[in-house]
């Protein structure tokens, strides 16, 4: 018989036998798909090569041949090499498909912020300048004449471009803090002094408010790692944001301590709280929050606690925030200085 003649008989065994492992082995790789990458290429390696083994068995007539022992060992030896290759390529690929859904998933929700960050700081700017435009053109036209009316005007055109001003400021500190390129100079900052200078700088607003600033024992308070002109405008910013929804009459206390080798600066207000359905977003830039937190109309672009939070980062810091009676707690932590 030549080799034609015997590949022509044994075609058809090899075929019955291949055929429902290589049908099995799909409905395996399918399941193997909801697991792992790891686990799907090792089930697309040893498939072909059992269907390959299953088809020998075959074509021998399930005898002891020479060529059968032959025919395992080199699948044996293939196996051997081929399986661990394709674990390590799975996880590979995974590791890459996981990091590019990762990277799609964060640029998505940056354009999002992005564009709601926008809607918002236009919204915002909208109004005054409506405002401005209507009580410029009125002082134009001579509707308002009368020194005390012209007087009135003039003042609210310059609180209302003090506001917008204050937005623009904001919108150049979130840039600058989230720049990738920022590097901020670090050194040893005591807290007891920068907490004054930050209570010093808000007390006229806090009195305006009818809001008690206090601080506990300053003095005792540790010396961190940090750029001290950014930990100041950090903390002038919760300041402002806890005097801002406190409401008249409450207390707005400050206090500093160490944990381990960090030091933490806490900001307790009494603004009621914050709802729970926002904690996680109370960083995101131009978010202002719910009724509790609703936003008056001094209120600036709601950029302050994403500058804060991107400043305290860049100096290898942390900053959280949690509901603690009577509104919550914003906490600061750095590296103690040795």
């Amino acid at each position: 018989m030549n080799v034609v003649d015997e590949l022509a008989r044994a075609a058809p065994l090899a075929l019955l036998f291949v055929l429902p492992v290589a049908a099995v082995g799909g409905v395996v790789v399918q399941r193997m798909r909801r697991r792992s990458m790891a686990a799907t290429m090792t089930a697309l390696v040893l498939v072909p090569l059992v269907a390959a083994l299953v088809g020998v068995i075959a074509t021998s007539g399930f005898m002891y041949t020479p060529q059968l022992v032959g025919t395992v060992a080199v699948v044996a030896v293939v196996a051997a090499v081929t399986v661990p290759a394709g674990m390590l390529l799975g996880r590979a690929v995974a590791r890459e498909t996981l990091w590019q859904r990762e990277a799609l998933d964060a640029e998505r929700r940056a354009e999002a912020a992005r564009r709601e960050l926008v809607a918002g700081i236009g919204h915002d700017l909208r109004s005054p300048l409506a405002g401005i435009r209507g009580m410029t053109d009125a002082l134009l036209d001579g509707v308002v004449q009368r020194p005390a009316e012209v007087e009135e005007y003039l003042r609210r055109i310059r609180k209302e471009t003090v506001r917008m001003a204050g937005m623009v400021e904001d919108l150049f500190q979130l840039s600058r803090a989230t720049s990738a390129a920022l590097r901020l100079p670090t050194g040893r900052v005591a807290l007891g002094e920068t907490g004054s200078d930050a209570v010093a700088a808000e007390s006229a607003r806090a009195a305006a408010a009818g809001v008690t600033v206090t601080a506990t024992g300053p003095e005792c308070w540790p010396t961190v790692l940090g750029s001290d002109a950014d930990l100041v405008r950090v903390l002038r910013n919760l300041l402002s944001n806890a005097i801002r929804h406190t409401p008249a009459g409450g207390t707005v206390r400050l206090s500093a301590g160490t944990r381990d080798e960090t030091g933490w600066l806490r900001v307790q207000d009494a603004c009621g709280g914050i709802p729970d359905a926002d904690l996680d977003r109370v960083f995101e830039p131009g978010f202002r929050g719910g009724d509790a937190r609703t936003p008056g109309a001094g209120s600036g672009a709601g950029l302050g606690l994403a500058i804060a939070k991107a400043l305290v980062e860049a100096q290898q810091g942390g900053i959280t925030v949690v509901n603690a009676a009577p509104g919550c707690r914003f906490e600061i932590t750095l590296p103690l200085a040795r």
